[in-house]
């Protein structure tokens, strides 16, 4: 049987603003299995990346729970959340969110050295490999053009092996083909770590390459539908971008 990874109980977030309290989740129940990939489609506003937040306890909850890996982030304060992000999760944003004054490797380094790993450098170095960017590893964020630091993004969220992966609109920012090459690259990288992943889109398209698609209006479910992930991601054909995934990456 599927082991839940992300469990929603009865989740509801209410912020107040000059003109009132407003609902931002409206009781959400919703079980995530281990290695499931979830597409979390709406309109804006609905939710989705209020949702996301939670599930990385960068906000709390106003009622109910939310259980992630075996965590009621509820219940943490703010340095075992810290952990528990660092330990438990990447995330990848739709602005890349890259330290300006650092080369790639050292963004991917630096989340591996505050884990503690003595081989940060060398891991940072096989990921961006992986990434089809080994000759970009000295360059600085303003050297690389939208899709490349959106490379190095997702190199840096997988790099400490997560068991889940956050991913809010990866591709945003980028043209339609490099958008493309990006989210192939995502799903490869899922399929090698295993990790469960939860992918923030407006495109429908997009969330149906997921095992499960869910829809979401004004802080509740609508429905969730089955998504169509045996048909892989999308087809454009990207060799330089996947090549270094057949030799992996250092553990």
């Amino acid at each position: 049987m599927p082991q839940p990874i992300i469990t929603f109980d009865n989740l509801h977030l209410t912020l107040g603003s000059r003109a009132g309290q407003v609902n931002i989740l409206r009781g959400i129940d919703l079980t995530i299995h281990k290695g499931e990939a979830i597409g979390l489609i709406g309109p804006s506003g609905s939710g989705k990346s209020t949702m996301l937040m939670m599930m990385a306890g960068l906000e709390r909850p106003s009622a109910g729970r939310i259980l992630v890996a075996g965590h009621d982030l509820g219940t943490m304060d703010e340095d075992a959340l810290a952990r528990f992000r660092r330990e438990t999760t990447g995330i990848v944003f739709q602005s890349f969110h890259l330290i300006p004054t650092m080369t790639a490797v050292e963004n991917i380094a630096v989340p591996l050295e505050l884990a503690g790993h003595r081989d940060a450098f060398e891991r940072a170095a096989a990921e961006l490999e992986a990434v089809g960017l080994r000759d970009r590893a000295g360059h600085y964020p303003g050297q690389l053009s939208g899709g490349e630091q959106q490379r190095v993004a997702l190199a840096r969220a997988v790099a400490g092996n997560p068991q889940i992966l956050l991913a809010d609109e990866p591709t945003g920012n980028l043209d339609q083909t490099t958008g493309t090459q990006i989210i192939s690259l995502m799903f490869a990288l899922r399929e090698r770590s295993g990790a469960t992943l939860m992918l923030i889109t407006h495109d429908p398209a997009l969330a149906a390459l997921c095992d499960r698609v869910v829809h979401l209006r004004d802080g509740r479910i609508d429905q969730i539908t089955p998504g169509n992930a045996t048909a892989g991601p999308y087809t454009a054909e990207q060799p330089p971008l996947t090549a270094g995934l057949r030799a992996g990456a250092a553990d």
